[in-house]
């Protein structure tokens, strides 16, 4: 049995693809459509993967900074667990 997909239920079309990339395209403003027209697929993609890198930067940051917070406060255990499950 080949590990490759052959039925076409499983395929993506062209279409559905150029309908994903323009999806991605709108979520990120630097690659505006009404602005710059058709952007590369390739361009769009490695953008996307520069901005949700850049946004776990973010989260990490903020995570770390919260983190700091919470140790510089003197939480008793239940205050401390009420926090941990707003945060989950």
């Amino acid at each position: 049995m080949s590990s490759q997909r052959s039925t076409s239920s499983n395929k993506i079309t062209d279409d559905e693809l150029n309908a994903l990339i323009l999806r991605l395209q709108t979520l990120l403003p630097q690659l505006d459509q009404s602005r710059h027209g058709r952007v590369s697929a390739a361009k769009v993609l490695n953008e996307i993967c520069s901005y949700i890198r850049r946004l776990q930067n973010e989260v990490d940051g903020l995570s770390g900074r919260l983190s700091q917070c919470l140790d510089s406060m003197d939480l008793t255990g239940f205050d401390a667990e009420i926090v941990r499950d707003l945060l989950q």
